[in-house]
């Protein structure tokens, strides 16, 4: 099946007026190519190759196909991400093809950093595409920087069949056009000055090497409508909207909306799932896509993805990059999720999805028109419900190589190590929501800070009833090697034994012996379980700077007792 679907042939134009008025033109395009070239280290096509193409679409799988289309400019937006997504899980439920194309046309911002960010990105999230820059595939090249002798053929050929047209109006006059209409309260568009000039005219400007700007000429009454998957019939009155537009600057630079209908037409593209911020395009991309004769695929266009404050999602609402998200800790499965609900349910009252679920559920017919609001704590939480179902294993591989490159811990890969950092998970998993708050509890359980806890207006009522004498016992108890250090076959028990026995021998039960014991071992007054806390100093041994040993800490407990014993 044709790469492009229902497209004809480009055959070779008549001698006629209109191909007399193109001849220079494609001469003129021709100069313009250096100005419009690829940066370098890019292979764009040559004429001969964008001729083949144009004239036989290459050939791309059959079926479902869609496209995420980014402008290499910065780094990759939630939004973005999440526009990526539906289109990826469109491909993947329906067995279709996700194609990544890159928009580089604004060669004064786009840059190859940036490209290969956003890649790495889509890669980290888990969408890897089935075409595009950096996988190839039959219908590239799939950088738009490369595929300009594309667009200067296909506009000549729309001057050839009278689509479209050279207009040689200046900046200067344009701008005296716009600003007479804004003062007879006029649309600002272009008035047509060109569109029916003399043919000898055009000529002699053309052959004089004049500037100029190819233009399509909007037909006369011509309505243009859309049946979209999200918003319904949506439709515009073509020449009363936008007038007649540009497809070529006059350095020879295609502009936006030209490159997008043909290579979402030349690329087989069934479906053309966007932001809403694209759809008043859809107007210009349709009157050139039926001006090509090239289909017209299916539209979906989302809605924004906003702030908490009803904004559009921005730097100032904080993290709003993957790469953001990705470095402080979230993962990508609870991304996906979390970016799968905004704007989208399965008519259940379920929020917590395995991608696999995600792609047998999805459907572009069950997204919202409203925008949607981004919201921090609900992905925090998110991601808290995945952590929790990780294996244990893999949660402990996770925070192991985080807790290792914040240089919070060693790990030599001994047995030891290992007991350590599984014993981190099971200590970790109902108490952080990324991955990046794990540092901060570790770090608390093997630290000790006695004299700024004691400091604290909570510990008051515990330090003043009678905690040297709770402390003596302990320390007594540590001393007579009674108190449980983590390398029991049974810790659980032996510390609940043990806790018994400090309590009965202090008089002390429930919350007048739990309350001090944590401060006294632990030098916090609310942290992680006790014992669990006890146990993993043990495997932390010489693991980590942060450490205070159980001995260090007995040393301080006893230090407390001298105060009342004096």
């Amino acid at each position: 099946m044709l790469c492009v679907l229902g497209a004809v042939s480009v055959a070779r134009a008549a001698p006629t007026l209109r191909s007399a008025v193109a001849a220079p033109a494609r001469a003129a395009l021709g100069a313009h190519a250096a100005a419009a070239a690829p940066p370098v280290g890019r292979l764009a096509l040559s004429r001969r190759q964008a001729a083949a193409m144009v004239a036989t679409p290459p050939r791309g799988p059959a079926g479902t196909r869609v496209r995420f289309a980014p402008s290499p400019t910065g780094s990759l937006h939630v939004g973005g991400a999440r526009t990526a997504l539906f289109n990826w899980l469109i491909a993947r439920q329906q067995a279709g093809t996700f194609i990544i194309r890159v928009e580089d046309t604004d060669t004064a911002r786009s840059t190859r950093a940036s490209e290969e960010s956003m890649l790495r990105d889509l890669e980290w999230l888990g969408l890897k595409a089935d075409e595009g820059p950096h996988v190839g595939g039959g219908c590239g090249p799939y950088r738009q920087s490369e595929r300009g002798e594309i667009y200067r053929q296909l506009a000549d050929k729309l001057v050839a069949q009278g689509a479209a047209y050279p207009c040689f109006c200046s900046e200067a006059e344009l701008e005296a056009k716009r600003q007479a209409a804004d003062a007879n309260g006029d649309d600002p568009k272009y008035d047509g000055t060109w569109r029916d000039a003399d043919p000898e005219l055009v000529r002699e400007k053309l052959a004089a090497g004049e500037p100029y700007t190819v233009r399509f000429k909007v037909p006369a009454g011509k309505r243009f409508e859309i049946d979209d998957i999200v918003r319904g019939n949506v439709g515009w009155d073509a020449d009363s909207t936008v007038g007649d537009f540009i497809l070529l600057r006059s350095s020879g630079v295609p502009v936006y909306n030209f490159c997008v209908a043909v290579d979402d037409a030349l690329m087989g593209v069934t479906t053309v799932v966007r932001a809403e911020e694209h759809l008043t395009n859809t107007l210009r991309q349709g009157l050139i896509l039926e001006a090509l004769e090239y289909a017209i695929p299916r539209y979906a266009h989302l809605s924004l993805v906003l702030g908490e404050d009803r904004a559009k999602l921005s730097k100032r609402h904080g993290a709003t990059s993957v790469d953001q998200f990705r470095r402080a800790g979230f993962l990508p499965d609870a991304m996906i999720n979390y970016l799968t609900t905004l704007g989208w349910n399965d008519g259940s009252d379920k929020e917590i999805f395995s991608v696999d679920e995600l792609v047998r559920l999805f459907s572009l017919e069950r997204i919202t028109k409203s925008p949607a609001v981004f919201d921090m704590a609900k992905l925090r939480w998110v991601n808290a419900q995945h952590l929790r179902l990780l294996p244990r294993p893999e949660l402990s591989a996770l925070l192991r190589e985080h807790l290792v490159q914040e240089g919070l811990c060693s790990d030599d890969g001994s047995a030891r190590a290992n007991a350590f950092f599984d014993g981190v998970a099971e200590l970790a998993v109902e108490r952080i929501e990324v991955i990046n708050d794990v540092a901060p509890l570790v770090e608390q359980v093997l630290g000790y800070d006695l004299q700024t806890a004691f400091g604290s207006a909570d510990a008051g009522s515990i330090v003043g009833d009678g905690f040297e004498e709770l402390c003596a016992a302990i320390v007594a108890s540590h001393a007579r090697g009674e108190m449980p250090t983590g390398g029991e076959a049974d810790f659980a028990g032996a510390w609940k034994a043990w806790t018994k026995a400090i309590g009965d021998a202090t008089g002390r039960k429930g919350k007048k012996l739990f309350m001090p014991l944590r401060l006294a071992l632990t030098g916090a007054l609310a942290g992680p379980d006790v014992g669990a806390s006890v146990q993993l100093l043990a495997l932390a041994d010489g693991r980590s700077a942060k450490l205070m040993p159980m001995a260090d800490r007995m040393a301080q407990l006893k230090a407390v007792r001298l105060p009342a014993s004096a």
